[in-house]
């Protein structure tokens, strides 16, 4: 019987599981029929594959996976993916990266998906094709030496450029570890000249054509992460026209047969030498123009009168030097001329505006405006004080005091109401009577 003490939680007990299923089973293939199809909103797709016995369910993510295949209930697919688990149902999926439909086959499915991944990670990227030589001397190529490709190969640059020295790089190209032997080649290849070996200016890889299978040393990543590494630049030339190889995708340059690889490499020596002679061609004809615009200058120069009379040719000479001399003269005597009345003008007009004399008009016109301001000032003060004493001498004519003083007054009550009628107050009532010169009390009876 198990420990009781060692109980798992169900979040334990399902990662246990995931752990198990990921890393026992991993990615694998498998077909059957899809149902339950559901595409989200996001992208993602969600559907159960099936058989007569059995389903899984699996998940083809926007981003993460691709499908050739049509994806809807009843369809016959190949499904491609990473067997894991849904830990918040505890429920074991497939995460799809390649859905196909069924029959077509597990190599061209390995294929795509190497292709679309090493396409990722940019190692088609134009921007790393290296250009190869345009004339090399030493070439290496990797291939079989049995094949019908070698001698094809050998045959074309021996023919079209000679001087090329060529070193075959013996490997297998087909079966099992095929790849690893191509990759490795490439790789000592480029060590080479560390070695003190000839350097080498490009790498030819190829085979002969065959089946996908036959060319499927081509299709593994080790051989195209070889080539991409490669510091000289490399052609792949695998095969016939129709046929693509995931290193014809990753190669500086991809043949379409072996035989194209050593056409593209070695320039033809025939069009080669017609190059030079039609560029002698050219050389000797501009060599003889030249030669003959030298010939018609030394007949001048003999029929001259440098040659026959040397002593008229200097006077002449040293004549033209004295007029250039007084016509330097004149042009001198003009320019320091309109230079001394430029000056004179400029000193014109600094005196005109020379600080103490602006800042003498300066004061002078604050003096001016200071008296301006002032008279203003008064008179504005006079007009004011003019305003003020009408105005007084009216308030006084009309206020209530001069009223008063013609012999008028006004009476209130005790609470300093005005009493206008006899009505406004009773018997007894104490009222207060204003006069020119002071108040008196009264008591009404």
């Amino acid at each position: 019987m198990s420990d009781p003490d060692y109980v798992l939680s169900v979040s334990q007990l399902t990662r246990k599981i995931r752990s198990v299923l990921e890393g026992e089973i991993g990615d694998v293939w498998v077909e059957g029929e899809v149902s339950n199809h559901r595409l989200q909103t996001s992208g993602h797709q969600y559907f159960t594959l099936k058989d007569e016995g059995s389903q899984v369910s699996c998940v083809l993510f926007r981003h993460a996976g691709r499908s050739t295949a049509r994806l809807m209930d009843g369809a016959q697919v190949q499904v491609y993916g990473r067997l894991s688990v849904y830990e918040p149902r505890g429920q074991y999926q497939l995460i799809a990266k390649v859905v196909q439909p069924k029959g077509l086959g597990a190599l061209q499915a390995r294929f795509e998906a190497l292709k679309r991944k090493l396409a990722d990670e940019g190692l088609f990227d134009e921007e790393y094709k290296k250009p190869l030589p345009s004339f090399p001397t030493t070439v290496v190529i990797v291939t079989s030496p049995q094949g019908a490709a070698i001698r094809d190969m050998i045959h074309v640059l021996g023919r079209r450029a000679p001087w090329i020295r060529v070193l075959v790089y013996p490997v297998r190209v087909q079966g099992s570890g095929a790849e690893h032997e191509i990759a490795a080649a490439v790789q000592n290849i480029n060590e080479l000249s560390q070695r003190g070996l000839p350097r080498v200016d490009a790498i030819v890889v190829g085979r002969g054509g065959g089946s996908l299978e036959d060319l499927w040393n081509f299709n593994e990543e080790v051989v195209a992460r070889a080539i991409f590494a490669s510091e000289i630049p490399v052609i792949s030339a695998v095969g016939h026209e129709i046929d693509f190889t995931i290193a014809d995708f990753v190669a500086d340059v991809r043949a379409p047969t072996p035989s194209a690889a050593a056409e593209i490499l070695a320039p033809d020596s025939g069009e080669l030498l017609r190059f030079f002679q039609d560029r002698r061609q050219r050389l000797e004809s501009k060599l003889k123009g030249f030669l003959e615009r030298q010939r018609q200058v030394l007949d001048l120069m003999a029929k001259g009168t440098l040659l026959h009379s040397p002593q008229r040719q200097f006077q002449e000479t040293e004549q033209a030097l004295d007029e250039m001399e007084h016509r330097l003269r004149e042009v001198v005597r003009e320019s320091l001329r309109g230079r001394i009345d430029q000056l004179a003008e400029k000193q014109q007009i600094l005196a005109q505006h020379h600080p103490v004399k602006v800042i003498a008009e300066g004061d002078h016109r604050v003096e001016l405006t200071a008296h301006r301001l002032k008279q203003a000032m008064s008179q504005l003060l006079e007009k004011q004080k003019e305003k003020i004493a009408t105005r007084r001498r009216m308030l006084e004519l009309l206020g209530p005091g001069a009223v008063l003083a013609r012999g008028f007054s006004y009476t209130t009550d005790g609470k300093g109401k005005v009493l206008s009628r006899v009505s406004d107050v009773a018997p007894g009532a104490v009222i207060r009577t204003r006069l020119a010169d002071g108040d008196l009390t009264s008591v009404v009876q």
